[in-house]
């Protein structure tokens, strides 16, 4: 794999600034751009270390502060472990700030992510890949709604809800897409049953957007996320694999 350079940036935004990691190959190339769409937990060292390794891969791959409304991250202090068992407050802390991020906020983060990502030297000219984890996979299909013409690509793993009985479900909003979409589910999932994963992919059917979806047995809501009781290796590593051959046939020229 290439070698990679991360550092930190901020990007501003119609509401302020968001502090946001970066990693690109240090060839002195421009590269293919992702935006990585956070968890619920926000952005934290094995986030970073995520989007190292999809920059080595040979893209130059933006992770923002989703809740950077609220400051600069760390956010809310986190364990280096996470055991949402161990510790309940920490949804307490998060939850609030996730539903915070509606629509309307969300169209205009994105774009300035997505303006970003264009104005950068270190970013092939093109659409970007977009990918998402628990609420950020339900965030990155609004997204790529939102924005068609800036986006190839969107993988979703472990994500939710994807289809709910509000008017902003994701589901109600994939005629637009014309990006391709990979989706791995959680096996032990309760934000997306069966019904919904079916209900998802109907919806995604019936628009005429390509599509993939798998439902990844065994493994828990949060199976990427290597500092969390969730992680589950070779679903993580499964996860690396079907992410970057995605991007790999949409997203590089």
């Amino acid at each position: 794999m290439t070698t990679t350079h991360g550092m930190s940036v901020d990007v501003r935004t119609p509401d302020g600034v968001a502090d946001a990691y970066v990693a690109y190959p240090d060839d002195g190339a421009a590269h293919p751009g992702v935006l990585v769409i956070q968890d619920g937990f926000g952005l934290r060292p094995s986030l970073r270390s995520l989007a190292d390794r999809i920059a080595a891969h040979g893209y130059t791959v933006l992770l923002p502060n989703a809740y950077y409304r609220h400051g600069r991250a760390p956010v809310i202090e986190l364990p280096d472990f996470i055991d949402p068992a161990e510790r309940p407050e920490i949804f307490h802390q998060v939850f609030p700030m996730i539903r915070e991020l509606t629509p309307e906020l969300l169209r205009s983060d994105a774009g300035a992510y997505l303006e970003w990502l264009a104005a950068s030297p270190h970013v092939a000219d093109g659409k970007v890949g977009l990918t998402g984890y628990c609420m950020g996979a339900r965030l990155a299909v609004l997204v790529a709604a939102m924005f068609p013409d800036r986006v190839a690509a969107v993988a979703g793993f472990h994500g939710g809800p994807l289809v709910t009985d509000t008017p902003d479900s994701p589901h109600l909003a994939v005629g637009n897409i014309t990006a391709e979409l990979y989706f791995a589910h959680a096996g032990e999932d309760h934000h997306m049953t069966g019904e919904h994963i079916a209900q998802f992919d109907k919806a995604l059917d019936a628009a005429g957007v390509r599509h993939r979806t798998e439902v990844y047995e065994g493994a828990q809501h949060g199976y990427t996320q290597a500092d969390t009781s969730a992680y589950d290796p070779e679903a993580a590593e499964r996860h690396y694999r079907e992410l970057l051959a995605l991007f790999d046939r949409t997203v590089r020229q």
